[in-house]
């Protein structure tokens, strides 16, 4: 080896470690904050209060038309208590998808962190995550429990898929954590236009919303630091591989969080022609179907995860667009 050569690898041996130091330091910030600021379901949710009663005929439950289908012609058009009724049903179907995802993400969590050798900050913030996932699922499970609306949540496929998902993220850790952003930047941009919207919502939706906001900000940090940090480190043949999974792990899983699964789709009513309507025919939907991954965009870019092919995969599937200058930037202001 000549001394070109060593100084040329002496250097990009000091330069590997300090973007492993930066990224440890990153996780380091994520745990303590997990640590100051943080919320229990059953202490930080006044489920009792009688200002929060959940009541069948609450016109609290009438679809905003910031969702999907509460902008439709045809869900407006409909009786007022048939409004309250769906958008009841709605509202604890989209819960109950969020807390099947959170359980498959605890469990992947966990098999991820059983790799992690002592000492590692992945493994502490990969435990804190999966604590406060888990609180995540019971204020889901309990918001759906007091809406008394018997909801299965995600398709028959998705549910029977489950228990197998979680073991990705021992083998395939990179590709895991796609999926996980997957489903999280979706109803991460949801809850927080909802939110913005200053609609009127049911004051127990509005509270389990803030609170998962909150936290799912630290969890959508870490699963772009880990991505940005170990997808270059794949070999070409599993970098170009992943670049092609990549957008069509967003569009597969963002329609299992965002599309109502067939037995919701009947059990509101919601005619097939106004489900292909909405999901994702209207120009309307087109666009937040782009917003929704203006971030990811992003990160595919920043991680080296993008190329010729997976460019026209992204436009194929319906997904690609302009990509935020900096992470939750507002679609507004991103296109």
């Amino acid at each position: 080896m000549t001394l070109t050569q060593h100084s040329q690898h002496a250097r990009q041996d000091l330069e590997a470690d300090a973007r492993r130091a930066a990224y440890e330091a990153r996780l380091r910030t994520l745990s303590e904050a997990s640590v100051t600021q943080h919320f229990d379901a059953f202490t930080d949710i006044a489920w009792d209060a009688p200002e929060n009663e959940v009541r069948p005929d609450d016109p609290r439950w009438v679809l905003p038309a910031i969702d999907t289908l509460g902008s439709h012609e045809w869900y407006q058009a409909l009786p007022h208590d048939r409004q309250v009724e769906v958008g009841r049903y709605r509202q604890a179907n989209v819960a109950k998808v969020g807390l099947q995802f959170e359980q498959i993400l605890v469990a992947g969590l966990m098999n991820y962190s059983f790799t992690r050798p002592n000492g590692s900050p992945e493994f502490r913030y990969a435990t804190h995550e999966a604590t406060e996932e888990c609180h995540h699922t019971q204020m889901f499970q309990e918001l759906v429990n007091r809406t008394g609306v018997d909801v299965t949540g995600g398709t028959w496929g998705f549910r029977m898929l489950a228990p197998f998902l979680p073991l990705f993220a021992r083998w395939l850790p990179v590709a895991f954590f796609v999926g996980v952003l997957a489903g999280e930047e979706p109803i991460d941009h949801v809850q927080k236009s909802m939110l913005r919207s200053g609609d009127d919502l049911h004051p127990l939706l509005r509270r389990v919303m803030q609170i998962h906001v909150a936290e799912e900000a630290r969890h959508i940090g870490f699963a772009h630091e880990f991505i940005t940090h170990k997808a270059p480190q794949l070999g070409f043949v599993q970098r170009f591989w992943l670049s092609l999974a990549f957008p069509v792990i967003m569009r597969v899983l963002c329609d299992q969080i965002i599309v109502p699964s067939r037995r919701a789709q009947r059990e509101m009513g919601i005619p097939r022609h106004v489900v292909k309507d909405l999901w994702w025919r209207r120009p309307e939907s087109r666009k937040l179907l782009r917003d929704l991954f203006a971030d990811v965009r992003m990160l595919a870019e920043e991680a080296g995860l993008t190329n010729r092919l997976s460019r026209v995969l992204w436009r194929l599937l319906k997904i690609d667009g302009r990509s935020s200058r900096y992470r939750s930037e507002p679609a507004s202001a991103a296109h």
